[in-house]
């Protein structure tokens, strides 16, 4: 059996006197202690060892960690090394039998208790070095949502951005220091935000309200085309929705999205689920730039961009689960090379709008199975006083999973 080496102790704002007998020995006994230099010192009187605060870049510090094998060493951590913390981090190169870890009470969880928020039903997002833009899609009325920032300035920004979306009137309020002696708790209406001295250790608490207009992110694929930023170039909403369902994402997988237009498709993909990522392939930069800008907008910033024509933007990508090709390619080499690339039992959705692309995919169907399907949208249009069905543009779509 693995004897354990490493101990990781999650430690709060009260410093020693909240940790329980087993994580401070785990400090004494420790001949290296790893930590900020908060930790260090809120820990100092128990420490016996080498202190050792983390070194620039953080991945220098794990590799010496890892570099003291076999002896005893202690990782100091805020709260719950394992929610949003090092414990994480430390997982991934070190087994879980070589560990002991004594979680302490996280943000998350202190931030509850103060305000009798039933944790189960609060959305908790670490935006702690991460874009603010990705509590963008968890802005709807009623929702609760705890917010780990990384600094002092955080809880401006966030009622900026609340107020900008038409959020304006939520209850921000600010949990600084938890646990600790100067722990303060302060609440705001975001659009009269105001609050100075904050502490930077912080977390917020949203309750959010909406006001008339408010960018609301509905929950189902097939965004309203008037919510992306386009020049006319954007698979149109009920297609988009039958095409992610075409596209079937699950869990952690990659998208490529070849000839992204407005981005609308690898937006939504991502949207399914916090785990997807996706890459954005789009040879007009000013196409490109939109896609950036939409992706922000929707809160998914972590959408990757090659700004680039395929086949030859293609080389070197990582290979994707899932690919999506939009309406207007009809390069055979292109599509060659998406199916090179994908990976087994992946799934590659081809739309088609013009004759030229639909020549090419009824061929491909021909040649190599998959489904094929053409779908058509009417919508009510005016005719003179009265009002009749409009056709748009007929759709055929390709859907192939690879063996």
């Amino acid at each position: 059996m693995t004897t354990p080496w490493l101990s990781i102790v999650g430690i709060g704002e009260d410093g020693l006197p909240g940790l329980g007998t087993a994580a401070r020995a785990a400090i004494s006994d420790a001949e290296v202690v790893f930590g900020g230099s908060r930790h260090l010192a809120l820990a100092a009187s128990a420490i016996s060892g080498e202190a050792r605060p983390w070194l620039p870049p953080f991945s220098a510090s794990i590799d010496a960690i890892i570099t003291l094998r076999g002896r005893k060493v202690c990782v100091l951590a805020s709260g719950d090394p394992f929610h949003h913390g090092v414990g994480a981090t430390l997982a991934r190169h070190i087994d879980a039998s070589q560990m002991r870890v004594f979680p302490h009470p996280s943000s998350f969880s202190l931030a509850a208790a103060r305000l009798g928020w039933p944790l189960q039903d609060v959305l908790a997002l670490s935006l702690h070095g991460r874009p603010l833009d990705l509590i963008r899609p968890h802005l709807h009325p009623g929702a609760r949502i705890l917010a780990l920032t990384s600094d002092e300035h955080g809880p401006a920004a966030l009622a900026k951005l609340l107020s900008e979306a038409g959020f304006g009137i939520s209850i921000v309020t600010v949990l600084e220091a938890l646990g600790g002696p100067n722990e303060t708790v302060r609440s705001h209406v975001a659009m009269n935000f105001a609050l100075t001295d904050i502490n930077p250790l912080n977390i917020c608490a949203i309750s959010v309200v909406a006001l008339p207009g408010a960018r609301i992110l509905p929950l189902t694929p097939g965004l309203d085309d008037a919510l992306f930023e386009h020049d006319g170039q954007i698979t149109k909403r009920e297609i988009r929705a039958l095409t992610i369902a075409a596209l079937a994402p699950r869990r952690g997988e990659l998208l490529w999205d070849i000839g992204a237009g407005s981005g609308s498709i690898a937006i939504e993909w991502m949207l399914a689920d916090p785990s997807l990522s996706a890459i954005a392939v789009e040879a007009d930069p000013e196409r490109a730039a939109r896609i950036s800008r939409n992706a922000s907008a929707f809160g998914v910033p972590a959408l990757k961009l090659v700004i680039g024509t395929a086949p030859a933007a293609l080389e070197n990508l990582e290979p994707p689960h899932a690919i999506f090709i939009g309406g207007g390619g009809s390069d055979p080499g292109m599509l060659d090379a998406a199916i090179a690339a994908l990976r087994p039992g992946g799934r590659l959705v081809a739309n088609a709008v013009t004759l030229e692309m639909e020549a090419l995919l009824l061929a491909r169907h021909a040649e190599q199975g998959g489904n094929l399907t053409r779908f058509s949208v009417e919508r009510a249009d005016a005719i003179g006083g009265m009002a009749g069905w409009k056709p748009a543009r007929s759709i055929v779509q390709w859907v192939w999973v690879k063996p």
